[in-house]
Protein backbone atom coordinates (compact mmCIF):
# COMPACT_ATOMS: atom_id res chain seq x y z
CA UNK A 1 0.00 0.00 0.00
CA UNK A 2 1.83 2.91 -1.38
CA UNK A 3 0.45 6.87 0.10
CA UNK A 4 2.88 9.31 -0.97
CA UNK A 5 5.46 9.21 -4.00
CA UNK A 6 4.36 6.70 -6.69
CA UNK A 7 6.01 7.45 -9.94
CA UNK A 8 8.53 8.36 -8.63
CA UNK A 9 10.17 5.00 -8.53
CA UNK A 10 10.40 5.18 -12.51
CA UNK A 11 14.20 5.03 -13.61
CA UNK A 12 13.07 7.98 -15.77
CA UNK A 13 12.69 10.14 -13.12
CA UNK A 14 14.59 9.71 -10.58
CA UNK A 15 17.85 8.75 -12.50
CA UNK A 16 16.97 12.61 -14.06
CA UNK A 17 15.27 13.97 -10.82
CA UNK A 18 16.63 17.72 -9.94
CA UNK A 19 16.89 16.37 -6.46
CA UNK A 20 18.75 12.99 -7.76
CA UNK A 21 16.15 10.71 -6.26
CA UNK A 22 12.47 9.06 -6.13
CA UNK A 23 10.76 8.40 -3.00
CA UNK A 24 7.64 6.70 -1.47
CA UNK A 25 6.25 5.98 1.59
CA UNK A 26 4.87 2.83 1.77
CA UNK A 27 3.49 -0.06 4.34
CA UNK A 28 3.08 -3.62 3.51
CA UNK A 29 -0.24 -5.25 4.29
CA UNK A 30 -0.92 -8.55 6.35
CA UNK A 31 -2.00 -10.09 2.65
CA UNK A 32 0.10 -12.86 1.90
CA UNK A 33 1.11 -14.94 -1.34
CA UNK A 34 2.06 -18.47 0.22
CA UNK A 35 4.72 -20.65 -2.14
CA UNK A 36 5.31 -24.08 -1.33
CA UNK A 37 8.47 -25.91 -3.78
CA UNK A 38 9.26 -29.30 -3.16
CA UNK A 39 12.12 -31.57 -5.26
CA UNK A 40 9.98 -34.13 -7.66
CA UNK A 41 11.01 -38.14 -7.57
CA UNK A 42 11.35 -37.70 -11.31
CA UNK A 43 12.64 -34.69 -13.42
CA UNK A 44 9.34 -33.31 -14.57
CA UNK A 45 8.56 -29.43 -13.31
CA UNK A 46 5.19 -29.24 -12.14
CA UNK A 47 3.32 -25.64 -11.56
CA UNK A 48 0.20 -25.12 -9.75
CA UNK A 49 -2.06 -21.89 -9.36
CA UNK A 50 -5.61 -21.64 -11.13
CA UNK A 51 -4.20 -24.41 -13.59
CA UNK A 52 -1.89 -27.04 -13.49
CA UNK A 53 1.62 -26.88 -15.63
CA UNK A 54 3.09 -30.41 -15.49
CA UNK A 55 6.53 -29.89 -18.22
CA UNK A 56 9.40 -30.80 -19.23
CA UNK A 57 11.64 -28.40 -19.16
CA UNK A 58 11.70 -24.69 -17.71
CA UNK A 59 11.37 -23.07 -21.25
CA UNK A 60 7.72 -24.86 -21.51
CA UNK A 61 6.65 -22.77 -18.40
CA UNK A 62 3.88 -20.29 -19.44
CA UNK A 63 4.07 -18.34 -16.25
CA UNK A 64 6.14 -16.17 -16.87
CA UNK A 65 7.26 -14.78 -13.19
CA UNK A 66 7.96 -18.59 -12.65
CA UNK A 67 9.42 -19.39 -15.30
CA UNK A 68 12.46 -16.84 -15.72
CA UNK A 69 13.05 -17.12 -11.46
CA UNK A 70 13.71 -21.26 -12.29
CA UNK A 71 16.28 -19.78 -15.10
CA UNK A 72 17.43 -16.66 -13.10
CA UNK A 73 18.68 -19.63 -10.02
CA UNK A 74 19.36 -22.31 -12.51
CA UNK A 75 16.62 -25.14 -11.07
CA UNK A 76 16.12 -26.99 -14.66
CA UNK A 77 13.90 -30.19 -13.33
CA UNK A 78 12.51 -32.24 -10.59
CA UNK A 79 10.52 -29.63 -8.98
CA UNK A 80 6.68 -28.68 -7.79
CA UNK A 81 5.58 -25.10 -6.99
CA UNK A 82 2.28 -24.53 -5.51
CA UNK A 83 0.88 -21.21 -4.92
CA UNK A 84 -1.92 -19.68 -3.36
CA UNK A 85 -3.04 -16.11 -2.03
CA UNK A 86 -5.30 -14.52 0.23
CA UNK A 87 -6.37 -12.32 -3.14
CA UNK A 88 -6.53 -12.90 -6.58
CA UNK A 89 -3.64 -12.97 -8.32
CA UNK A 90 -4.12 -12.57 -12.15
CA UNK A 91 -3.36 -10.98 -15.31
CA UNK A 92 -5.38 -8.23 -14.66
CA UNK A 93 -3.77 -6.12 -11.72
CA UNK A 94 -5.72 -4.53 -8.43
CA UNK A 95 -3.10 -2.32 -7.43
CA UNK A 96 -1.87 -4.59 -4.10
CA UNK A 97 1.53 -5.67 -5.88
CA UNK A 98 0.78 -9.19 -6.06
CA UNK A 99 2.81 -9.97 -8.70
CA UNK A 100 5.73 -8.52 -7.21
CA UNK A 101 5.06 -10.36 -4.02
CA UNK A 102 4.85 -13.50 -6.01
CA UNK A 103 7.88 -12.59 -7.40
CA UNK A 104 9.75 -11.99 -4.42
CA UNK A 105 8.19 -14.99 -2.67
CA UNK A 106 9.42 -17.52 -5.79
CA UNK A 107 12.84 -16.25 -4.97
CA UNK A 108 12.56 -16.85 -1.64
CA UNK A 109 11.53 -19.96 -1.95
CA UNK A 110 13.66 -21.05 -4.27
CA UNK A 111 16.66 -19.64 -3.05
CA UNK A 112 15.60 -21.78 0.30
CA UNK A 113 15.18 -24.61 -2.02
CA UNK A 114 18.94 -24.55 -2.81
CA UNK A 115 19.80 -23.91 0.98
CA UNK A 116 20.63 -20.06 0.55
CA UNK A 117 19.49 -17.56 2.65
CA UNK A 118 19.84 -14.29 0.76
CA UNK A 119 18.57 -10.34 1.84
CA UNK A 120 15.53 -8.71 1.42
CA UNK A 121 17.74 -6.37 -0.95
CA UNK A 122 19.02 -9.31 -2.73
CA UNK A 123 15.44 -10.49 -3.19
CA UNK A 124 14.26 -7.03 -4.12
CA UNK A 125 16.84 -6.35 -7.33
CA UNK A 126 16.15 -10.15 -8.34
CA UNK A 127 12.51 -9.54 -8.50
CA UNK A 128 12.86 -6.08 -10.23
CA UNK A 129 15.21 -8.09 -12.93
CA UNK A 130 12.62 -10.42 -13.69
CA UNK A 131 9.48 -8.04 -13.77
CA UNK A 132 11.21 -4.61 -15.56
CA UNK A 133 14.76 -6.32 -17.05
CA UNK A 134 13.75 -9.90 -18.50
CA UNK A 135 9.98 -9.51 -18.90
CA UNK A 136 9.91 -5.60 -20.04
CA UNK A 137 6.80 -4.28 -17.52
CA UNK A 138 6.72 -0.49 -17.56
CA UNK A 139 6.70 -0.65 -13.65
CA UNK A 140 8.86 0.90 -11.32
CA UNK A 141 10.61 -0.42 -8.49
CA UNK A 142 8.67 -0.07 -5.21
CA UNK A 143 6.51 -2.87 -5.16
CA UNK A 144 9.57 -5.10 -5.11
CA UNK A 145 11.35 -3.75 -2.22
CA UNK A 146 8.14 -3.28 -0.24
CA UNK A 147 7.15 -6.31 -0.41
CA UNK A 148 10.65 -7.85 0.18
CA UNK A 149 11.31 -5.57 3.22
CA UNK A 150 7.90 -5.60 5.02
CA UNK A 151 7.03 -2.66 7.47
CA UNK A 152 6.19 1.33 7.21
CA UNK A 153 8.82 2.58 5.54
CA UNK A 154 10.36 5.36 3.41
CA UNK A 155 12.13 3.97 0.15
CA UNK A 156 14.94 6.61 -1.89
CA UNK A 157 15.62 5.60 -5.55
CA UNK A 158 18.86 7.23 -6.24
CA UNK A 159 20.61 8.20 -9.40
CA UNK A 160 22.79 5.79 -9.45
CA UNK A 161 20.00 2.70 -9.16
CA UNK A 162 20.94 2.21 -5.65
CA UNK A 163 17.72 2.05 -3.06
CA UNK A 164 17.95 2.71 0.26
CA UNK A 165 15.06 2.36 2.63
CA UNK A 166 14.47 3.06 6.49
CA UNK A 167 11.25 2.80 8.79
CA UNK A 168 8.95 5.85 9.33
CA UNK A 169 10.00 7.39 12.76
CA UNK A 170 6.60 7.95 14.57
CA UNK A 171 5.20 7.01 17.36
CA UNK A 172 3.28 3.16 17.50
CA UNK A 173 -0.05 5.03 18.63
CA UNK A 174 0.19 7.21 15.47
CA UNK A 175 0.66 4.16 13.53
CA UNK A 176 -2.56 2.66 15.12
CA UNK A 177 -4.62 6.00 14.80
CA UNK A 178 -3.79 6.02 11.12
CA UNK A 179 -4.45 2.61 10.33
CA UNK A 180 -7.88 3.42 12.55
CA UNK A 181 -8.65 6.40 9.89
CA UNK A 182 -8.77 3.86 6.84
CA UNK A 183 -11.32 2.12 4.84
CA UNK A 184 -10.51 -0.05 2.16
CA UNK A 185 -12.60 -0.72 -0.73
CA UNK A 186 -13.09 -2.76 -3.91
CA UNK A 187 -13.96 -0.86 -6.81
CA UNK A 188 -15.26 -4.21 -9.00
CA UNK A 189 -12.85 -3.06 -11.38
CA UNK A 190 -9.92 -4.98 -12.52
CA UNK A 191 -7.67 -4.20 -15.09
CA UNK A 192 -4.15 -4.06 -17.11
CA UNK A 193 -1.91 -2.16 -15.36
CA UNK A 194 0.60 -2.25 -17.95
CA UNK A 195 -1.38 -0.09 -20.34
CA UNK A 196 -1.85 2.87 -18.07
CA UNK A 197 1.79 2.55 -16.70
CA UNK A 198 3.30 2.15 -20.32
CA UNK A 199 1.23 5.62 -20.84
CA UNK A 200 2.59 7.09 -17.61
CA UNK A 201 6.09 6.31 -18.34
CA UNK A 202 5.85 7.60 -21.99
CA UNK A 203 5.08 11.02 -20.21
CA UNK A 204 6.96 10.87 -17.74
CA UNK A 205 9.32 13.68 -18.95
CA UNK A 206 6.20 15.71 -19.82
CA UNK A 207 4.93 15.35 -15.41
CA UNK A 208 8.74 16.18 -14.07
CA UNK A 209 6.75 19.25 -11.92
CA UNK A 210 3.46 16.43 -11.11
CA UNK A 211 6.16 14.27 -9.99
CA UNK A 212 8.80 17.06 -8.35
CA UNK A 213 5.36 17.75 -6.01
CA UNK A 214 4.75 14.16 -5.29
CA UNK A 215 9.21 13.78 -3.59
CA UNK A 216 7.54 17.14 -2.10
CA UNK A 217 4.59 15.86 -0.94
CA UNK A 218 6.54 12.68 0.48
CA UNK A 219 8.65 15.22 2.92
CA UNK A 220 5.78 17.07 4.21
CA UNK A 221 4.09 13.66 5.02
CA UNK A 222 7.46 12.18 6.79
CA UNK A 223 6.78 15.62 8.92
CA UNK A 224 3.09 14.88 9.83
CA UNK A 225 3.76 11.24 10.72
CA UNK A 226 6.74 12.39 12.84
CA UNK A 227 4.94 15.15 14.44
CA UNK A 228 1.35 12.78 15.09
CA UNK A 229 -0.41 14.75 12.83
CA UNK A 230 -2.58 12.17 11.29
CA UNK A 231 -5.52 14.36 10.45
CA UNK A 232 -2.92 16.19 7.97
CA UNK A 233 -2.43 12.66 6.25
CA UNK A 234 -5.81 12.50 5.40
CA UNK A 235 -5.49 16.47 3.64
CA UNK A 236 -2.47 15.25 1.94
CA UNK A 237 -4.22 11.83 0.26
CA UNK A 238 -6.99 14.24 -1.31
CA UNK A 239 -3.88 16.10 -2.67
CA UNK A 240 -1.86 13.33 -3.95
CA UNK A 241 -5.26 11.43 -5.49
CA UNK A 242 -5.75 14.91 -7.84
CA UNK A 243 -1.23 14.95 -8.55
CA UNK A 244 -1.63 11.22 -9.50
CA UNK A 245 -4.75 11.57 -12.17
CA UNK A 246 -2.62 13.91 -14.25
CA UNK A 247 -0.13 11.15 -14.27
CA UNK A 248 -1.93 9.17 -17.13
CA UNK A 249 -5.55 9.44 -18.90
CA UNK A 250 -6.99 6.08 -17.44
CA UNK A 251 -6.03 6.73 -13.68
CA UNK A 252 -9.46 7.29 -13.09
CA UNK A 253 -12.88 6.87 -14.72
CA UNK A 254 -16.46 7.91 -14.02
CA UNK A 255 -16.71 4.92 -11.84
CA UNK A 256 -13.90 5.46 -9.89
CA UNK A 257 -15.07 9.04 -9.84
CA UNK A 258 -18.48 8.58 -8.33
CA UNK A 259 -17.08 6.43 -5.66
CA UNK A 260 -14.36 8.99 -4.31
CA UNK A 261 -17.28 11.55 -4.77
CA UNK A 262 -19.61 9.53 -2.76
CA UNK A 263 -17.05 8.75 -0.33
CA UNK A 264 -16.21 12.25 0.04
CA UNK A 265 -19.72 13.50 0.42
CA UNK A 266 -20.09 11.02 3.37
CA UNK A 267 -17.40 12.14 5.43
CA UNK A 268 -14.47 10.77 3.73
CA UNK A 269 -11.02 13.72 4.07
CA UNK A 270 -9.16 11.82 1.10
CA UNK A 271 -8.31 9.24 -0.67
CA UNK A 272 -6.51 7.44 -3.36
CA UNK A 273 -6.73 4.03 -5.69
CA UNK A 274 -3.96 2.09 -5.45
CA UNK A 275 -1.40 0.92 -7.98
CA UNK A 276 -1.40 1.83 -11.44
CA UNK A 277 -5.31 2.98 -11.09
CA UNK A 278 -7.76 2.42 -13.54
CA UNK A 279 -9.87 0.09 -11.34
CA UNK A 280 -8.42 -2.22 -7.76
CA UNK A 281 -8.81 -1.03 -4.38
CA UNK A 282 -9.70 2.37 -3.47
CA UNK A 283 -8.07 3.75 0.22
CA UNK A 284 -9.92 6.22 2.12
CA UNK A 285 -9.20 8.32 4.73
CA UNK A 286 -12.32 8.86 6.97
CA UNK A 287 -12.05 9.76 10.87
CA UNK A 288 -13.74 6.98 13.00
CA UNK A 289 -16.88 9.17 13.96
CA UNK A 290 -17.72 9.00 10.07
CA UNK A 291 -16.84 5.38 9.10
CA UNK A 292 -20.61 4.38 9.68
CA UNK A 293 -22.29 6.83 6.83
CA UNK A 294 -18.72 6.27 4.37
CA UNK A 295 -19.96 2.29 5.39
CA UNK A 296 -23.47 2.86 4.49
CA UNK A 297 -23.12 5.60 1.29
CA UNK A 298 -20.58 3.25 -0.02
CA UNK A 299 -22.80 -0.57 0.33
CA UNK A 300 -22.33 -1.54 -2.85
CA UNK A 301 -18.72 -2.00 -2.76
CA UNK A 302 -16.88 -4.57 -1.14
CA UNK A 303 -15.25 -3.24 2.08
CA UNK A 304 -11.66 -5.10 3.06
CA UNK A 305 -10.09 -5.30 5.88
CA UNK A 306 -6.51 -5.22 6.27
CA UNK A 307 -3.07 -4.59 9.11
CA UNK A 308 -0.06 -3.19 8.49
CA UNK A 309 2.71 -6.27 8.29
CA UNK A 310 6.09 -5.26 10.30
CA UNK A 311 7.87 -7.73 8.09
CA UNK A 312 8.61 -9.07 4.19
CA UNK A 313 8.67 -12.26 2.76
CA UNK A 314 9.94 -14.57 4.82
CA UNK A 315 10.47 -18.74 4.95
CA UNK A 316 7.84 -20.15 7.11
CA UNK A 317 8.96 -23.92 6.87
CA UNK A 318 12.00 -25.75 5.57
CA UNK A 319 13.57 -29.37 5.60
CA UNK A 320 15.91 -30.64 4.02
CA UNK A 321 15.39 -33.05 0.76
CA UNK A 322 15.40 -36.44 2.24
CA UNK A 323 17.90 -38.85 -0.07
CA UNK A 324 20.22 -36.37 -0.60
Amino acid sequence: MSFFGGGTDFADYYKNSRYGYGTVISTALDMYVYIMVCKRFDDKIRVCYTVNEFVDSVDQIKHNIIREALKMLGIEKGIDIVYSADIPLSSAGIGLASSSALAVGVLNALHAYKGEHVSPEVLAREACEIEIERLSNPIGVQDQYAVAYGGFRKYKFHRDGSVTNEMVVCRQDTLDQLKNNFMLYFTGLTRVSSNILAEQKAHIYDKEKVLDAMVEMVLSAEQALAEGDVAQIGKMLDDAWNLKKQMSSGISNPLINEMYTKAKNAGAVGGKILGAGGGGFMLLFVPPQEQERVRSAMSEYKETQFGFETEGSRIIFTEKNRGE
